[in-house]
């Protein structure tokens, strides 16, 4: 309190010091409070004081345009053209017109352009001699309106009035400047001088920091400081002659100031600068009003009477126009420059020397033409003062009719026809309303316009006003009098009210400002002493006329001659600025690069992905490290060379005793054995250039081996041991050499072998299913010698093995092969398949038993003895991974002898074989060989000419008797549907009726339009609370976009956004809403807590909180669809804003441009790296291009360490964007609104999960299960309650990371541990399992801990919702399944009441033996379901299509043993072995059928993502239809 009240004291003294010698009241800088009453008149910023109503089109701000008043251009050339060099009539000097526009700037400053920006342009008539001589008819000379009150132009009562920027009093602003702050800038705040440049006789460059108006030089177009000095009046610098009027008064004040100074030397700075500004701005006053006035005049001003109060000196609009026009007609086209002897100097120029300064060559000059020195100063004044101005009349020189400088990007302009839509723009009213408000006749004829006019002017004039002179215009009316006497009335009522209406005049004895004897001194100074005294030239020689506003005859230095345009240089001609010129490419380049960010991520993603695969394939040879092979000492190691588009590849060959020579990989791996038994000879060609490295064998019947060696010897050495081994064989050896391009040529690639094998399988199948040849596929006939070679290929064993998708050396090849055979050559030719293949593709069930018995009828002797049955079964077995023992297959072997009698017998005929199969008859009709590579073409005429005969119970038509068109592949899929949803160990009525018969079928049958328009109401049925969520999401988006985008089109405030890039701002705008509205509330789709509530309570009938996953990705995928709409939007922006002038982006962003004339808008790379928004918007949208290309599917799956951490910039980008908005550079933050409660809730759902990240569970138990499964028991965290079906996330620090992953638990909710099985398919599963292997174990000596985050929700708990519930489990997908059949066993077991009726488990695996952990779960069921609750189907993937030969005998066996023992020969439980995929289509008919009153039934799939896809796509096949409707959840890994 102490230290403030100090500070007050000191500050209180310091002013009393520096201004105890001021006795009067100071006058204001910026003009307030001069009237007492009325404060704000005469102020900065103060309105126009209207004379007459304002004459607007709509009597409210719209100025007058063409039709209703002439065209500005053609107006101003019939009345301001005309010869120039016509002298004042009164001999009024240059010095007087140019101190005459110094006084104006004094009083008036209504130049800035007014916000929003509007315009009033001025369209160039065609064939402009000067601004269209080529006639385009488009030139449009741009004219903006000026600033007005914005609480005005409201109503026809309240018209448009425009504001004076500077203060409307002569009180020196031209001098001071219009603000305290102004006149601090120009002081120098030593000895009350203003502050000057080195020499001290200029003012100071300016710096920037004074508002100084710095136009282009529209001569050279050249911009910035130079050239432009500090000075009162904003516009001082706008041409040398008013730059000199300024110089000449600041020299004044200082010239006065050093006197006081030396009067005075006590008197403190502010004391000087005080008293000479009193007496600067009286003398100003004086020379104004009684020696400037009277001499443009003509006319003496009426005495001062003192001081009135009442009297409004507000500045008129009728005032601006008529003393600017009235002073434009009396501007010479040059001016000369003299010194005090009268010496009239020559001027450089263009093209040489000229006798005067051109006027249109000097307008905010920056070049040498600039006032550079004192004397340039004075020369030009005295000049001046020397010289006679225009005439009086209606004529304006060409330099401010033609060459006046230019508005926004176009150099020149036209004076005359601005100034007229200046006065359109103010409002001014009529030549006879002005005349009538100042007392002067109205005009009745054009005649008395002007009699000293030419008359074609006057008819000129009467034509463009339709010859009405009620419609003449003031300015045009005023300019064409003969004697002026309007502007000459309407100047000296302003000047009047100003001197009577001034508190601070200098004549009013009340103010106290002079004494009686000092206001006689004022009155007596003129401007010739003003000048005396500033310039600096010898008094002896000093020549200058008393009364420096008229040149009299007999004054000193007589002008050499009244300037024309003739005698001086030219003008420079208009110029078209392009603001965008050179910008172009690089705004280019900066469009493609953010176009390119996407595909440069995509790039850096594709690296990253390259990388992890190669880490994974490290660890997966480390892994398998251990049980790699060491390959042979004696084996030749080489490159393979596979093709020119193929990778080689390191390999070994072997030389075995048996004529074989094997190839192997370095894993020890065979890769193919190459046989030599049939060959005599074996051709071997060489490489004779590049190092002679390349070797081809030639393998006749194959494809042929290319081997790379790393050099010559290594070469050699395999030949001499391939020479040694074929003598020792008995084989001759045939070597040639060619070059090794034409080596490479000539061998026969494994990709040509396939190619060849391609065509032989079409031809094949062609000729079996008499296929036309189109279908069949041509053959390329380019080289006759590979047609050949198609035709007469023969089969090797393993390329036979390989078309069946078996093992070379299995018993079923072995078998197939040697039956095929027939001429033992160890291939099988094009017409040997032919023969076999006729069979299976169109023999009878008879002949292909037949077949069957022939292949293990090893010692042809008619008979096929147990021994061989056991045999066929086992070759049968081996394609199922042996997934039976010898044990298990004897017991089926005596099984199915004693079920058909034979329990007695060794040995079977074909006949007792065939009546072994009487059951199956229909399965083996539909047998066939699978062959590998067949077109989808021959596969769909193959099951075309499938014929299918099925028992019928007696007295029935079977189906296809009914229909022979029907498809009875279909018909055999609904029966295995059918077959599904049977319980295993019941019988069953061998002879039911089809599930869909002919009429049931008629039922569904409409036309397209109802079969659409019931998809449709299906549809909108099926996922009604997905579209209401989503239309509703849409729908506020849409709003949001829709009311931003209003806003700024028709409702924004009023600074012009929407005219200057009306598409750009509503799109930018609009999606910017979207984006901020998005963003927010993506948030709440991963609060996995709070989702986790929600679906326990009501409001899950209405909001589907299964699909957040979906539903984020949704409104992820719309807002970067709006993201790219936001920049799309600025771009637009951008450009136009680059191309925009000064005047408009400072009305549009005036927090960030200030307009000063110089119209240069910034450069397009301003706008994206050197503001906020733009710097931040670059940045955010590469983060979003990392963000979203490494969340897509492939890229998650390659990298989700990338995508964990890329996702985690969410942080980064929600800062982004809020500094992004935080800027306001075209509206006040808005992402806040929405962003605050979204964030809130995330955060505190985030918050939870962090509280259970940070707790250790310890891992009870860890154990290795098959096919890489990795089994987890931890310690159940206290109070975690879940339920089955849901998921958690884990991450294990033991691995040097704080990844999270999601897996589903497969404990059950009473158990005591939570349980994992994580199959190792990626980096972080495959580490997890390696860390947990007991080798690991050994070397930690304890279990690795974990974290826990969870649990979460997700459809798959809902099991229990639905009467029927169907669970399909792909591969490790069964994990929630596993839960759930636990949970399920335990709660039948205690009787807990189940809304769930029936349970159909569909298990979905390449082999049961991936998955025994999960049949000892279902063998748990199957014990304790003792309701008929579950129906559990096993589907095996590995092997082929029921129908194929490989499978018909092991499936008639499955039957067989299910039958007989209750129980599948494959996994030992009740739950029946099917193989192939599931028929989910049927399947689900059929349930429609067996639950026809059940509305809704759950599909719960998780596994493979063409498992669920298909799932999903039967789903809505069937819900198509007015049945059941099956409600899908699935889940994807």
């Amino acid at each position: 309190m102490m230290l403030s009240l100090i500070v007050v004291l000191l500050v209180t003294w310091t002013l009393g010091r520096t201004q105890k010698n001021i006795s009067w009241e100071v006058q204001r800088y910026d003009g307030w409070y001069n009237n007492l009453l009325h404060h704000s008149r005469g102020s900065v910023g103060a309105r126009l004081l209207r004379l007459l109503p304002a004459n607007y089109a709509d009597s409210v701000y719209q100025a007058l345009q063409e039709p209703h008043v002439p065209n500005a251009r053609q107006l101003s050339n019939a009345v301001a053209r005309g010869p120039s060099g016509l002298p004042s009539r009164s001999n009024t000097t240059v010095l007087a017109v140019f101190f005459g526009f110094h006084v104006l700037s004094d009083i008036l400053a209504i130049e800035k352009p007014g916000c929003p920006a509007e315009f009033l342009n001025i369209y160039i008539p065609s064939g402009d001699l000067v601004f269209d001589p080529a006639g385009t008819g488009d030139v449009v000379l741009p004219f903006q309106r000026i600033q007005w009150a914005t609480e005005t132009g409201q109503s026809p009562n309240s018209p448009r009035e425009q504001t004076n920027e500077v203060t409307g009093w002569l009180d020196g602003s031209s001098i001071y400047g219009p603000s305290h702050s102004w006149s601090d800038a120009l002081r120098s705040f030593s000895r009350g001088q203003l502050a000057s440049g080195p020499d001290g006789r200029l003012p100071r460059e300016t710096d920037g920091r004074v508002p100084m108006w710095k136009a282009l030089d529209p001569s050279t177009g050249q911009g910035g400081l130079q050239g432009i000095y500090d000075l009162g009046s904003a516009w001082g610098n706008e041409n040398h002659f008013l730059q000199a009027e300024s110089i000449a008064w600041f020299r004044y004040h200082n010239h006065l100031a050093a006197a006081l100074a030396q009067a005075h030397p006590t008197w403190s700075d502010e004391d000087l600068f005080q008293h000479t500004r009193k007496r600067v701005i009286a003398t100003f006053q004086s020379i104004v009003l009684y020696e400037w006035l009277p001499t443009l005049l003509g006319r003496h001003v009426p005495e001062y009477k003192g001081y009135q109060q009442h009297l409004d000196p507000s500045l008129s609009p009728e005032f601006v126009a008529a003393a600017r026009q009235f002073l434009a007609t009396m501007v010479p086209a040059g001016v000369y420059k003299r010194n005090p002897k009268c010496h009239f100097q020559k001027v450089p120029g263009p093209g040489g020397s000229f006798p005067a300064v051109r006027l249109c060559n000097s307008y905010w000059s920056r070049e040498s033409t600039r006032l550079q020195s004192a004397e340039d100063v004075d020369n030009l004044l005295l000049g001046m003062s020397s010289q006679i101005a225009e005439q009086e009349d209606n004529i304006v020189v060409e330099d401010l009719q033609d060459y006046w400088y230019g508005p926004l990007k176009y150099s020149r302009t036209d004076y005359v026809a601005s100034w007229l839509q200046r006065g359109r723009d103010l409002g001014l009213p009529t030549y006879n309303q002005a005349r009538e408000q100042f007392g002067l006749e109205p005009l009745q004829n054009w005649s008395d316009l002007g009699p000293h006019l030419e008359q074609q002017v006057l008819e000129k004039v009467a034509a463009l006003y339709a010859n009405n002179t009620a419609r003449l215009e003031l300015l045009p009316g005023g300019m064409l009098e003969a004697d002026g006497s309007l502007f000459r009335a309407i100047i000296l009522d302003q000047f009047v009210r100003l001197r009577d209406g001034d508190r601070f005049w200098f004549e009013n004895t009340k103010n106290g400002l002079f004494t009686a004897e000092e206001t006689r001194e004022i009155r007596n100074t003129t401007f010739h002493d003003v000048l005396a005294a500033v310039i600096y030239a010898d008094p002896t020689d000093f020549q200058l006329q008393p009364h420096v506003f008229v040149w009299n005859e007999g004054d000193p230095c007589p002008q050499p001659q009244q300037l024309t345009a003739q005698h001086l240089a030219n003008c420079t001609p208009m110029m078209v600025l392009d603001y965008f010129k050179g910008s172009g490419a690089g705004f280019g380049i900066i469009i493609v690069v953010l176009c390119c960010l996407p595909l440069v991520t995509l790039f850096v993603a594709w690296i990253v992905a390259v990388l992890r695969k190669r880490d994974f394939k490290k660890l997966q040879k480390k892994q398998s490290s251990s049980v790699q092979r060491e390959v042979s000492g004696e084996a030749v190691s080489a490159m393979e060379w596979h093709g020119v588009k193929t990778d080689s590849s390191p390999v070994y060959i072997q030389l075995q005793a048996d004529k074989v020579l094997k190839v192997l990989d370095g894993r020890g791996s065979v890769l193919r054995n190459i046989s030599l038994k049939a060959h005599q000879r074996v051709e071997v060609i060489l490489s004779s250039n590049k190092g002679n490295k390349a070797l081809l064998l030639k393998s006749p019947k194959e494809y042929d081996l290319v081997l790379l060696f790393s050099e010559e010897a290594e070469r050699s050495n395999f030949i001499r041991k391939l020479q040694g081994y074929l003598e020792e064989s008995g084989l001759d050896l045939q070597m040639s050499e060619m070059k090794e391009q034409s080596l490479m040529k000539r061998a026969v690639t494994q990709e040509q072998r396939k190619q060849i094998l391609e065509t032989f399988f079409r031809h094949l199948f062609a000729q079996v299913l008499e296929i036309d040849r189109s279908d069949a596929g041509e053959l390329n006939f380019e080289s006759s010698q590979k047609a050949k070679e198609s035709l007469t290929c023969e089969l090797s064993r393993a390329e036979f093995a390989e078309a069946l998708g078996l093992k070379a050396h299995s018993m079923f090849v072995d078998s197939m092969f040697s039956l095929a055979d027939k001429d033992g050559n160890g291939y099988i030719s094009f017409r040997e398949f032919l023969d076999i293949l006729v069979v299976f593709m169109k023999g009878s069930p008879e002949e292909k038993s037949k077949v069957m018995f022939r292949m293990y009828d090893i010692d042809e002797n008619g008979f096929l003895s147990k021994e061989e049955f056991l045999r066929m079964l086992r070759s049968f077995i081996e394609i199922s991974n042996n997934c039976l023992s010898r044990e298990q297959a004897e017991q089926v072997t005596e099984s199915m002898f004693r079920a058909s009698g034979f329990q007695d017998r060794d040995e079977l005929t074909w006949e007792d074989f065939h009546y072994m199969l009487r059951d199956h008859d229909s399965e083996l009709r539909f047998t066939q060989l699978c062959i590998k590579g067949v077109p989808e073409v021959l596969k769909q005429n193959l099951h075309n000419r499938v014929s299918f005969i099925k028992k019928e119970p007696k007295g029935t038509v079977s189906e296809e008797e009914k229909d022979p068109n029907l498809d009875t592949v279909s018909h055999y899929a609904e029966r295995e549907g059918q077959e599904l949803r049977k319980r295993p160990g019941r019988k069953v009525n061998q002879y039911q009726l089809h599930l869909y018969t002919e009429a049931q079928r008629k039922k569904y049958e409409r036309n397209k339009v109802q079969h659409k328009i019931q998809e449709f109401k299906r549809f909108v049925e099926n996922y009604r609370r997905h579209i209401v969520c989503v239309v509703l999401f849409s729908a506020i988006t849409a709003a949001v976009f829709v009311e931003r985008a209003y806003y700024y089109a028709f409702a924004s405030p009023s600074t012009g956004i929407a005219q200057t890039t009306f598409v750009g701002i509503i799109i930018s705008r609009g999606s910017a809403a979207c984006i901020s509205f998005m963003y927010s509330y993506i948030l709440l789709t991963m609060c996995r807590n709070l989702i986790t509530v929600l679906r326990e309570t009501f409001l899950n009938h209405y909001i589907p909180f299964d699909a957040a996953v979906d539903f984020h990705r949704w409104v992820a995928m719309a807002a970067l669809i709006f993201s790219v709409l936001h920049t799309a939007g600025h771009v637009v922006n951008v450009y136009i804003f680059s191309v925009m002038p000064l005047s408009v982006l400072s009305c549009l962003f005036s927090s960030v441009f200030t307009n000063d004339g110089s119209q240069l808008p910034q450069k397009y790379y301003w706008w994206f790296f050197q503001t906020i928004p733009g710097m931040t918007g670059v940045l955010l949208l590469m983060i979003l291009a990392v963000m979203y290309v490494f969340a897509t599917h492939h890229f998650r799956r390659v990298s989700f360490q990338g995508f964990w951490i890329t996702h985690h910039f969410y942080v980064l980008l929600y800062v982004l964007v809020i500094i992004h908005g935080s800027y306001a550079l075209i509206q006040q933050p808005r992402f806040y609104i929405y962003f605050i409660i979204p964030a809130l809730i995330y955060s505190a759902d985030k918050l939870l999960s962090l509280s259970r990240k940070k707790v250790e569970i310890s891992v009870v138990k860890a154990e290795l299960l098959p096919s890489g499964v990795t089994h987890l028991q931890f310690q159940r965290p206290q109070d975690f309650d879940y339920k089955s079906g849901q998921w958690v996330r884990i991450a294990c620090m033991a691995l040097g990371t704080t990844e999270y992953h999601p897996f589903t638990l497969t404990s059950a909710p009473h158990e005591d541990t939570l349980s994992l099985h994580i199959r190792a398919v990626g980096p972080w599963t495959t580490r997890l399992r390696e860390i947990y292997s007991p080798e690991s174990l050994a070397l930690i000596g304890k279990l690795p801990k974990l974290y826990l985050d969870g649990p979460f929700g997700e459809g798959h708990q809902e099991w229990n919702k639905f009467e029927v519930s169907v669970l399909v489990g792909g591969g490790i997908g069964v994990t929630p399944f596993a839960s759930i059949l636990k949970d399920l066993v335990f709660k039948s077991s205690i009787s807990s009441k189940l809304l769930c009726k029936k349970i159909y488990f569909i298990w979905v695996t390449r082999t049961q033996r991936q998955f025994e952990w999960l049949a000892d779960i279902i063998h748990e069921v199957e014990e304790a379901d003792r309701n008929d609750l579950v129906s559990v189907h096993i589907y095996i993937t590995q092997l082929a299509e029921k129908f194929d030969l490989r499978t018909t005998m092991l499936y008639i066996c499955e039957r067989h043993f299910q039958k007989v023992l209750n129980k599948s020969l494959f996994t030992g439980l009740r739950s029946i072995t099917h193989f192939g995929r599931p028929p989910f289509v049927p399947f689900f008919n059929s349930l429609q059928e067996v639950h026809p009153e059940v509305q809704k039934i759950g599909v719960f799939s998780c596994g493979p993502p063409g498992m669920t896809k298909s799932v999903e796509k039967a789903c809505r096949q069937v819900n198509k239809k007015d049945q059941t409707y099956f409600a899908h959840h699935y889940e994807n890994f």
